[in-house]
């Protein structure tokens, strides 16, 4: 019994004010010389952004990790980077991809939202290779302040690090916060034993002055130092919108929240984004007079964050309620944008799509383009981008030849009136769009093709290589798919996806121990997952550890109860392990999910008859020669009927 052969899954910056992080500080004390550590940080959105108390962490640790393990800092300079902007400034990140090196004007993909909690493993990962080698033994007390007001990534980086990291590490973390936020901070860690909370006061306003008019006056000197450097802007823009409120200058609030805002969405850190954008379109209609290009630009980011997160609702009202009042205050080209976004939801995002609306969209934001007094090259780009939501329809709809024929002839008028090194990222992604289509029509030889003519434009996107490798899987080219899964987790930080499918191909090609140490790693990364489980269970059951077996097949049937071939599996072990109640329990749960299945009868037969249950084993045995698939079945059935062995060879289910 064993279901799981062909399921496959796809894998869809701020700091503080310089001053506070020292990168060039002397390290502390040798590591092991206490035999504890502490280290207290702020995570208060507002006083650090969405890294706030996580950087805090990583700005003690870093210069003691450049002095013992540059290659470690290299390996997760991406990371450090997203958590760190001023290490842009000497880090170079390898392996970036289009998305990452595209200009504003080209950047048409936005980062899946998983993104960024890809990061928050990456920095995990980190920590664990450079804590268990350089102070092993040491005990770390996090202690973590303001966690309460903390934003979405902060708080998922602080609960992962407890819930894989916490007993290797011989860390705690002490949470303070008033009794209302300790209450709603609990069920994040789920009672973890090295998590305490303790009730106190949060952290007061680290970028506090004294009047308005010292506000006004530090709020300028910053503004002056940071300039139009969007680094300085992205380590500074906590403070710069703390002294903009405490100065009462809404435009300079409302400037700086905008590009908090936009700057995290094209980052994808879609739901801190939304934070610093939360009532942004009311405070400016309010405060700021003939704000009405900011209002419409924070609604759009404010879209594409939705869009990231599946809002649907939130995002529609957006593009019909919010944005249209503000469409003529705006260049009527950047309506096609918005007619653009009101597509995706409709036909992309919504459950259930709604096709024809979302063609309609596209329709009018191309009548537009039509008539835009532009270039004829970036006309003839934005017909294209156009036409590749109309493909994404038709390919929803089955009607594959045409998707294929619009980014085909999308292509060619590329090619055609751009140059060369034009808008490379949205021809990967036009390349990318066609293999998917091969993939819908198990075309799959044609697939890899247009999978390799996107990755030579794209080398190192990492999602490109887990989804051409599940392809190889299919076709059983075990070697090709290991080598393309090994190549996506190189290039990106870790995503529990491309470990679940490696550990499916080794053990589609029988390297169980292998197997089990991919499902491992996608487990750890995200516990709750039933394919891992299954597949896990099934490798140990192989490599002969029934234990083992039973209580991943136990854990993936708590998340899952209607997993038959699970129980069925489950029940087999307990049999041989001696646990025959329990294997008979597990049989019956069985036949109810999947009441024509007959070796569930037989083998539910085999186990009552070792508990000398020989009327009930007969029912069984009759009813799986009714069920059976082939006569030579039906034959071992009725032998087994008209002899009653006490203790026949116990058959595996099979799977429909």
């Amino acid at each position: 019994m064993n279901p799981l052969s062909s399921e496959l899954l796809k894998s869809s910056p701020e700091a503080t004010e310089s001053s506070r992080v020292a990168l060039d500080a002397v390290p502390g004390p040798t590591l092991d010389a206490s035999p504890v550590r502490d280290f207290k940080v702020d995570c208060d959105f507002n006083h650090g952004g969405p890294w706030a108390g996580v950087k805090d962490l990583f700005s003690v640790l870093l210069p003691e990790m450049q002095i013992s393990s540059d290659e470690l800092l290299q390996e997760h300079a991406f990371e450090l980077v997203q958590i760190m902007p001023q290490l842009r400034r000497t880090m170079q990140v390898r392996n970036p991809t289009l998305t990452d090196l595209a200009t504003d004007l080209e950047k048409v993909r936005n980062y899946a939202a998983d993104r960024a909690f890809r990061v928050v493993h990456g920095l995990i990962d980190m920590l664990d290779s450079w804590k268990s080698s350089a102070a092993p033994k040491q005990k770390w007390m996090i202690y973590c302040d303001g966690l309460d007001e903390a934003g979405v990534v902060c708080q998922r980086f602080f609960k992962e690090l407890v819930r894989r990291r916490a007993s290797k590490l011989n860390l705690r973390m002490i949470v303070r916060g008033r009794k209302e936020a300790i209450e709603r901070l609990s069920p994040i860690f789920a009672g973890h034993p090295n998590v305490e909370f303790t009730i106190g006061e949060g952290v007061s306003n680290c970028f506090a002055v004294g009047s308005v008019e010292e506000a006004r006056t530090h709020l300028k000197a910053l503004e002056s130092e940071v300039g139009n450097d969007r680094i300085s802007i992205a380590i500074n823009i906590s403070r710069l919108i703390s002294l903009a409120y405490q100065a009462e200058l809404p435009d300079r609030v409302a400037h700086w929240r905008f590009f908090a805002t936009a700057f995290y969405c094209n980052l994808g850190l879609y739901a801190d984004a939304l934070i610093y954008s939360n009532d942004l379109i009311e405070y400016a209609a309010a405060n700021i007079p003939e704000s009405y290009v900011l209002q419409w630009w924070t609604a759009n980011k404010r879209m594409h964050a939705c869009a990231g997160l599946g809002r649907v609702e939130e995002g529609l009202y957006l593009a019909n309620e919010v944005a249209p009042k503000l469409q003529g205050f705006v260049d009527p080209i950047l309506h096609t944008s918005l007619y653009y976004l009101r597509a995706m939801f409709y036909s992309r995002y919504q459950k259930p799509r709604d096709f024809v609306a979302g063609e309609a969209c596209l329709d009018q934001a191309l009548a537009l383009i039509e008539v835009a007094n532009i270039p004829d090259s970036e006309k003839a780009f934005l017909r294209v981008f156009n036409r590749n939501g109309v493909a994404m329809i038709r390919s929803f709809q089955g009607r594959h030849a045409e998707a294929t024929a619009l980014c085909t002839e999308g292509l060619e008028i590329l090619k055609t009136h751009l140059q060369p090194n034009q808008h490379k990222l949205h021809r990967s992604i036009l390349h990318f769009n066609i293999a998917q289509v091969y993939v819908s029509l198990q075309d799959y030889e044609e697939a890899i093709r247009y999978f390799g003519m996107t990755m030579e434009m794209d080398p190192n996107y990492s999602e490109y290589y887990n989804d051409r490798g599940n392809i190889y899987l299919r076709l059983g080219r075990f070697d090709d798919a290991r080598a393309d899964y090994l190549e996506a987790i190189r290039l990106s930080p870790p995503y529990f996806e491309v470990y679940t499918n490696l550990g499916q191909c080794y053990r589609a090609a029988g390297d169980m121990t292998s197997a089990v140490n991919a499902y491992s790693r996608s487990l750890d990364l995200e516990a709750n997952q039933v394919l891992a489980l299954l597949g896990r269970a099934n490798a140990y059951e192989q490599m002969g550890n029934p234990q083992q077996a039973i209580d991943d097949y136990s854990a993936a049937l708590a998340l899952d109860p209607q997993q038959w071939e699970a129980l069925g599996n489950r029940g087999v072990l307990h049999y041989f392990s001696g646990a025959l109640e329990a294997a008979i329990a597990d049989f019956s749960a069985a036949i109810a999910l999947k009441p024509e299945e007959a070796d569930l009868y037989g083998n539910r037969a085999t186990a009552l008859l070792a508990c000398n249950r020989s009327m009930e084993a007969t029912q069984d045995l009759q009813r799986a020669a009714e069920l059976a698939r082939t006569e030579t079945e039906r034959i071992e059935f009725e032998t087994r009927l008209s002899d009653i062995v006490p203790k026949p060879e116990m058959q595996r289910a099979k799977a429909v």
